[in-house]
């Protein structure tokens, strides 16, 4: 089963979350606020971070979409769900956009780095509901 997460890793150009993820990093994270306090936090926050273009919010759908330009380019999709009052689930999909099928673990990696940007704005309760 290792040597299939790592082959997942590296040869893929997309990453996402989930509650029961193999990869601890890529677990749901959870947070103790509301779903409108987490976009008044983290909206600001990918705006006016020069490596982020947002290209979309929707508040109705719970989803920030932006472009990340570090390096590579990679379409990031933020979803911010509230599953019980003040604890809020962020998953994260993130696509690397190629001329080759994989990233070497690029998305892999940048989840990680996202959650710790927003853990420095909400505060962090968990990986498991």
């Amino acid at each position: 089963m290792a040597f299939r997460d790592t082959l997942n890793k590296n040869f893929n150009n997309h990453s996402e979350t989930r509650d029961k993820h193999s990869d601890p990093a890529l677990q749901t994270h959870y947070f103790k606020t509301t779903k409108d306090k987490a976009f008044e936090k983290l909206e600001p926050l990918f705006r006016n971070m020069k490596e982020c273009q947002i290209v979309g919010v929707s508040k109705d759908h719970g989803e920030i979409s932006f472009n990340y330009k570090a390096g590579r380019k990679v379409f990031v999709i933020m979803t911010i769900i509230m599953v019980k009052p003040y604890r809020t689930a962020i998953d994260i999909s993130a696509t690397t956009e190629s001329a080759i099928p994989f990233d070497f673990g690029y998305s892999h990696k940048l989840i990680p780095k996202l959650y710790g940007m927003i853990k420095k704005e909400l505060d962090f309760v968990g990986t498991k509901e």
